[in-house]
């Protein structure tokens, strides 16, 4: 009996492994890329292969649809013309995404998108718009025209960088219950609160509504950590994660580290924050002189962070990376030098060992992954 568990078990186990996955990688248009390529990946081995492209302007951040029916891309035309979100529908058969529409985001550059679990709503952060808006998602998964749109005021400490407001992201708590944008212009935190079942103004501004950063730290993006009240935030200007605990829409800060190593005196340029599932790792990207991913390890018990390492990209600029649903990969896309490169996780460890099998894309900017 005994013996037969075991293997039930083990099988179990296997299975977990063999898994695989569509993954969604959005690039900048700019130059050879066609737009949005979509992959099939094999948590156990880490191999990857093409399926399909489907042509759009700079998709520069995705989405998913909980249901994994729709993907959602952000247009972002440098202000060329008015920023832009497309709507695919996804067949998970194919691997084929096709075309349903696109609606005008509100603001310049959009740069981050979120989807509610209930499909009801999307968020949209526009960088150069200083503003964030909401689109309600129709029944077939396309999208209506934007029903509000909430603008920030104000400057920031750097002149260059900060000369008005620019929301970053915009990140649902994991109750829905509120919005968080980050706001690298004006390195502010402005929580929201938000209502799903709302017909055109899902979101409002509860008291006390707004965290403060230190002044030229530049607020980009979060992460939760799974199961507890922790929230870790990516600075880009700083080069640093801040630490809060999360309660009924407060953040209240714990901690703040670098990203970098001791006595680095490079340009900073930091980008994107993932936990890896099991909360037992936080990795963070660099970009500036530095293009490497910082490695923590996370306290279950306080959520503080410790450093466990930095691990090169493999190539410069590191907007984005992902970390795979078992919690065995990280592939970071190196946007200036035309790679994603694919690193295996060690379990006890946290570091990072590259696979040495590259993936050739133009301009690599966003990376979801969808069970198949």
């Amino acid at each position: 009996m005994r013996l037969t568990l075991l293997a039930s078990i083990l099988l179990l186990s296997l299975s977990g492994f063999t898994q695989k996955y569509y993954m969604f990688v959005g690039t900048y248009t700019t130059g050879d890329s066609k737009g949005i390529y979509v992959y099939q990946f094999d948590a156990a081995t880490g191999d990857v292969s093409l399926v399909s492209t489907a042509a759009t302007e700079n998709p520069s951040y995705l989405a998913l649809a909980p249901n994994g029916k729709t993907l959602y891309a952000v247009n972002e035309t440098n202000g060329a013309r008015p920023g832009g979100v497309s709507a695919f529908s996804f067949d998970q058969k194919t691997g084929q995404l096709t075309f349903l529409d696109k609606q005008a985001s509100g603001g310049d550059d959009p740069c981050y998108i979120s989807v509610d679990s209930r499909r009801k709503w999307l968020m949209v952060a526009n960088y150069s718009g200083g503003n964030l808006s909401a689109l309600p998602i129709l029944p077939d998964g396309s999208l209506g025209a934007h029903t509000q749109l909430i603008q920030h005021y104000g400057t920031g400490s750097n002149p260059q960088r900060q000369e008005k407001p620019h929301v970053h992201s915009v990140t649902f708590t994991p109750d829905e219950r509120f919005l968080i944008a980050a706001d690298l212009g004006l390195d502010q935190l402005s929580i929201y609160r938000f209502n799903a079942n709302a017909t055109t103004l899902p979101l409002s501004s509860p008291t006390d509504s707004t965290v403060k950063i230190s002044a030229g730290a530049g607020p980009r993006h979060i992460s939760f950590y799974p199961g507890k009240p922790y929230v870790y935030l990516m600075t880009e200007m700083g080069g640093f994660v801040n630490a809060f605990h999360y309660s009924n829409g407060k953040l209240t800060p714990f901690q703040q580290i670098s990203s970098h190593p001791e006595g680095y005196t490079g340009d900073i340029g930091s980008a994107d924050i993932h936990i890896t599932p099991n909360g037992k790792f936080l990795y963070a990207s660099n970009r500036g002189d530095a293009d490497n991913i910082a490695i923590y390890s996370i306290d279950p018990g306080d959520g503080k962070l410790k450093v466990r390492g930095f691990q090169s990209t493999l190539g410069k600029g590191p907007r984005n990376f992902i970390i795979d649903p078992t919690g065995q990969w990280l592939l970071v896309g190196n946007q200036r030098t035309n790679t994603v490169i694919i690193f295996r996780i060690d379990p006890a460890t946290g570091l990072l060992t590259p696979t040495g099998q590259p993936i050739t894309i133009p301009s690599p900017v966003c990376l979801k992954m969808l069970k198949k």
